[in-house]
């Protein structure tokens, strides 16, 4: 029996900062994994999904340069991109990230970590009691929808669609959130003929409307064939791959499918329904990630259920540290409106609320909106490229609420409003926050003064 201050169930990105920050505070910590250390963000979805859509992105924006454009190539070697992705993930070997661990004192150990009673977490033959905290970061897994035939069938999910060797010669996607639209976009430019089918009646169908028909018409520019409001009725396998079938009686066939529906936690096997946690379901937790009635427990990241952002998952992580080590600091900004990017091209970047989000709220709220084009520094970067920029303000207390950005590489411009946001900092107040000129940023003041400021 093994004991530490505090053992983290999960070595992903939240685990990993949780357990980073406690070490620097000077406790002692052990981190139980069963997979990857460093997780699926690392691995299988954020990093390896943007090598992925990187090069053509970048190609796309030479190709809106005068002088530049004719001077690359108008196509990718699907090879070296695929080789490149390799080297971010480090051909999903962890080797690189065990250095880290080392350095902050943390210790690691290998499999399945399991809640034994109070404090206790068993890893295979060994068991490791916790003096102050444990802190469980499993994160989730790919949700298969109920599609008849479907569960049956080899399916791709995220991971082996950021981690295959080869580009297919079709794909077929089921969802047309985030993980879908964005590899519908990467192996489209990689020459496989993809298709993406969503239930709902438009794609990123949280986001404003504008972004998801502005990614529909970037996908189907590019070839990818977009079918929304289409629900699948049957999946089966054919001699040359996959075949589903759709409610309205048509069938779609692709060497691969892609199912790309969401995510359910990862919470099976973990000894928790003594602790009113039932397994497959996210972990409840408070404002200091805390579970209720289980002061010594704690869930960070994808599994609590409050927001699956990799970035969210870390504020989390530095919250239940701070909470352990007897700070008084809680969550306030981990909810539905936290700061989000889909990298597609265009790049979809938004905060807060959606202007529907913030009517539904009881908000007095307005949107002004203007065309990332219609700005100077659009001559340099995003020449000629579609894109908009949303501003929500709630008239009452003339903050902004959300904001919304897409067009090219507009990733970058998501902090300066994520500032004015969580930071409710006064209209009359963001009117002296002067742009630079030529950049594409002069767009704030373009939408203060439509706003009438």
């Amino acid at each position: 029996m093994s004991e530490f201050d505090v053992v983290v169930i999960g070595a992903g990105p939240a685990g990993e900062v949780c357990a980073g920050r406690l070490s620097q505070a000077g406790l002692s910590v052990a981190i139980v994994e069963r997979d990857l250390v460093g997780g699926e963000c690392s691995f299988y979805a954020c990093m390896p999904s943007k090598a992925l859509l990187r090069p053509a992105e970048l190609l796309a924006e030479v190709a809106r340069v005068p002088g530049a454009s004719q001077t690359v190539c108008r196509e990718l070697d699907p090879a070296d991109v695929l080789a490149r992705r390799d080297e971010v993930v480090h051909g999903l070997s962890d080797d690189a990230q065990i250095p880290w661990l080392e350095s902050q004192g943390i210790t690691l150990y290998r499999g399945r970590g399991r809640l034994d009673g109070d404090r206790r977490v068993t890893v295979g033959e060994e068991t490791l009691t916790a003096r102050l905290a444990v802190v469980v970061a499993t994160g989730t897994g790919a949700a298969v929808p109920p599609i008849p035939g479907l569960r049956e069938l080899e399916t791709w999910t995220n991971r082996e669609a950021t981690t295959v060797g080869s580009v297919p010669a079709s794909l077929l996607v089921i969802g047309g959130g985030v993980v879908g639209v964005e590899l519908a976009q990467a192996w489209a430019s990689l020459g496989s003929r993809v298709a993406v089918i969503e239930a709902l009646p438009r794609l990123l169908a949280r986001e404003e409307p504008f972004a998801g028909e502005q990614v529909a018409d970037a996908l189907r520019g590019r070839g990818v064939e977009v079918r929304v409001e289409a629900r699948a009725t049957g999946a089966e396998r054919t001699p040359g791959g996959f075949r589903l079938t759709l409610e309205d009686g048509s069938a779609l066939e692709a060497e691969q499918v892609l199912v790309a529906v969401g995510r359910r936690p990862l919470t099976e096997n973990l000894g928790l329904e003594p602790y009113g946690v039932e397994a497959g379901r996210s972990i409840g937790v408070d404002d200091q990630m805390r579970v209720s009635g289980h002061p010594w427990l704690y869930a960070i990241g994808d599994v609590n259920g409050r927001s699956l952002l990799t970035h969210m998952g870390k504020y989390q992580g530095r919250i239940a540290a701070d909470a352990i080590l007897g700070r008084e600091v809680r969550a306030t900004e981990d909810g539905p409106g936290a700061p989000r990017v889909v990298f597609t091209d265009p790049h979809v970047a938004a905060v807060g609320l959606t202007l529907a989000a913030a009517l539904e709220r009881g908000i007095e709220a307005r949107a002004v909106d203007h065309p990332m084009a219609a700005i100077a520094g659009a001559s340099f970067y995003g020449r000629n490229a579609p894109g908009t920029a949303r501003i929500v303000v709630d008239e009452a207390e003339r903050v902004l609420v959300g904001a919304t950005f897409t067009g090219a590489g507009v990733a970058e411009f998501l902090h300066a409003a994520t500032i004015a946001v969580v930071g409710r900092v006064p209209l009359d107040r963001l009117w002296h926050a002067v742009p630079s000129f030529p950049t594409r940023s002069e767009v704030w003041l373009r939408l203060l003064e439509k706003y009438g400021l």
